[in-house]
């Protein structure tokens, strides 16, 4: 239970976040579909539009639909964010639209045409119409309707975290990528909550609105609205200057940003952290200040955002990545930690012995008979088109996993090779075999750290961090990722980092 209380102590601020990105898309989509449905109802035309555009939305994924967000907005540019809140609010909003809009023409098709004639019959003008006659018998409906899509939006908006907006679903994701449960349930405890509790107010509007108990609704709507007040109120109560420490999916980065975070907040800083995020959003995060530092490493910026195909010596890679960074984005690369995090492929050490595999050149020629596990995004990136072309690798078939995962994969032999990470603690303690590159297809991947151009100005900020810098070796990151990915006597990130910062001695 005491784990399962330090996650829920995590819940307030991203509790905050999470209602108010729903109540921002949910009201945005109320203010869309009710006017669409007025307007809907009169001309089939206009209907048939609305809802099809509505019902293709519905179509898409929600994952899909946050992640398109960020290259077109980007694509828009003009001081655009992004990342964060807008993107997120704009795809949930999008999928809100749906289930108001659907009934609201349902609700306003479906009135008694005698009601109308009624009302034209006593002289009433549209606008009276609608206020007096309309409005009162359709709310029910549309109400119902609001109900639902409240529920669908805080339900997907646990995937914001993608994008890098702060929601319950940061404790989601990292709770499945160290499979620390208790945050996997905490998070999962406070969305149904929420979720049930929106509906059950929304729901007493709609009954008070059916019943004309009008003390019903009201009463239902200002506990709607101090709700929302209530629980975004860690949002507004900060006094101490605070800063995003960014993570990427796995437990390496949670480690470090924990390691970083605690820095800052030695010197006085309140740290928030954006855990979750993907390469090509970490990278974008922080050079638009979203984020203000993050680990990434050479290799990754190398050939995404630089889209550079040759392989020079690491420390020449870490030198050009520096200058490219200020130059063109404002980003400081403030240094190596120390230690190199490069993608490695790995076998079981008993079926690489027995089949004689020691070099991705043997590993070529025993491909088509193996099976190939990746973490979610390798098999989309540069490293591994390089690879796969050098080598000529081509596997019996191959699947993303999340990285945690993919080593269990391995493990219960439903794959045969897997993208491991050259840092990660589980290669020797699971006794796997990493293949050699002879080639060099894969570049230097040393672990650098990155700040924002605001906080590259920042002279507290960098002097709390500098002390980092080449102060990590890979055993030690090794062994504070074991702590966290092992399947007994499981550390949690920021324990691991507690280890981690004793073990380097960092000043």
């Amino acid at each position: 239970m005491s784990a399962f209380a330090e996650a829920l102590a995590r819940v307030p601020p991203l509790l905050a976040a999470h209602v108010l990105l729903s109540a921002c898309a949910l009201a945005l989509g109320i203010a869309i579909s009710l006017p669409l449905a007025i307007v809907s109802a009169r001309n089939p035309r206009v209907a048939r539009i609305a809802l099809g555009f509505a019902s293709l939305v519905q179509t898409v994924p929600a994952l899909a639909l946050l992640a398109l967000f960020y290259p077109l907005l980007l694509w828009l540019g003009h001081g655009i964010p992004a990342l964060g809140f807008l993107p997120s609010l704009i795809a949930l909003t999008l999928y809100a639209l749906l289930p108001i809009l659907r009934n609201a023409v349902a609700a306003v098709r479906g009135l008694d045409p005698a009601v109308i004639e009624a009302a034209d019959a006593v002289g009433m003008m549209p606008r009276q119409k609608l206020w007096l006659v309309q409005a009162p018998l359709t709310a029910p409906v549309v109400v119902a309707g609001i109900r639902t899509a409240a529920v669908w939006t805080i339900g997907a908006a646990t995937l914001a975290t993608t994008v890098g907006q702060p929601s319950l679903g940061d404790l989601i994701f990292a709770g499945l990528q160290t499979q620390t449960w208790a945050l996997v349930l905490a998070g999962c405890v406070a969305a149904a909550a929420l979720a049930l509790t929106a509906d059950a107010l929304i729901g007493a509007i709609e009954h008070g609105v059916a019943t004309r108990r009008r003390w019903l609704w009201i009463g239902a709507t200002a506990l709607l609205a101090a709700g929302v007040l209530g629980a975004t109120a860690p949002m507004w109560s900060r006094s101490q200057p605070t800063v995003v420490v960014g993570a990427k999916n796995f437990s390496e980065q949670f480690i470090l940003a924990r390691l970083i975070g605690a820095r800052l907040e030695h010197v006085g800083y309140r740290v928030e952290y954006r855990d979750g995020l993907g390469s090509a959003v970490a990278f974008g995060a922080v050079a638009e200040g979203h984020v203000d530092v993050y680990v990434d490493y050479a290799g990754t910026i190398w050939t995404g955002a630089m889209a550079r195909k040759d392989v020079p010596a690491r420390a020449a890679m870490v030198a050009e990545i520096s200058h490219w960074a200020q130059a063109t984005k404002g980003v400081r690369v403030l240094g190596a930690l120390g230690f190199e995090n490069a993608y490695a492929f790995a076998m079981r050490g008993e079926d690489a012995r027995a089949r004689g595999i020691a070099t991705l050149d043997d590993l070529a020629r025993a491909a088509p008979g193996l099976r190939l596990g990746s973490d979610l995004e390798f098999l989309d990136r540069a490293e591994w088109a390089a690879v796969r072309d050098r080598y000529g690798l081509r596997f019996a078939s191959a699947t993303p996993y999340s990285p945690t995962f993919m080593y269990r994969a391995l493990a219960s032999r439903r794959v045969d090779v897997i993208s491991a990470f050259s840092s990660d603690g589980r290669i020797a303690a699971d006794g796997l075999r990493v293949l050699s590159d002879p080639r060099r297809a894969i570049p230097g991947y040393d672990a650098i750290l990155l700040l924002s151009p605001e906080r590259a100005r920042d002279a507290r900020f960098t002097a709390a961090l500098a002390p980092l810098i080449g102060r990590v070796p890979v055993e030690a990151i090794r062994a504070a990722n074991y702590q966290v990915d092992r399947d007994t006597g499981k550390r949690t990130p920021e324990a691991a980092a507690r280890w981690l910062a004793q073990r380097i001695a960092a000043p």
